[in-house]
């Protein structure tokens, strides 16, 4: 499943190993994140998630994401 919506909470794996957030946003259109374009459809959209631990804003797409549990 790569179909989310806003307010799930979802995990992926970085760097750090695994992290966890909510998702806050949906994009659909590309859009400028951290001063690059990330290409968005409908078909293949990026959600904007805001780290359950830090600060951080992430991006990914659907398959990079899994919900946590």
């Amino acid at each position: 499943m790569n179909d989310f919506s806003v307010g799930d909470h979802v995990e992926w794996n970085s760097e750090a190993g695994v992290v966890s957030g909510v998702i806050r946003k949906k994009h659909t259109r590309d859009v400028q994140f951290k001063g690059r374009t990330r290409h968005c459809s409908e078909d293949d959209p990026q959600y904007e998630i805001a780290s359950d631990t830090t600060d951080h804003v992430a991006m990914h797409k659907g398959s990079a994401l899994r919900k946590a549990r």
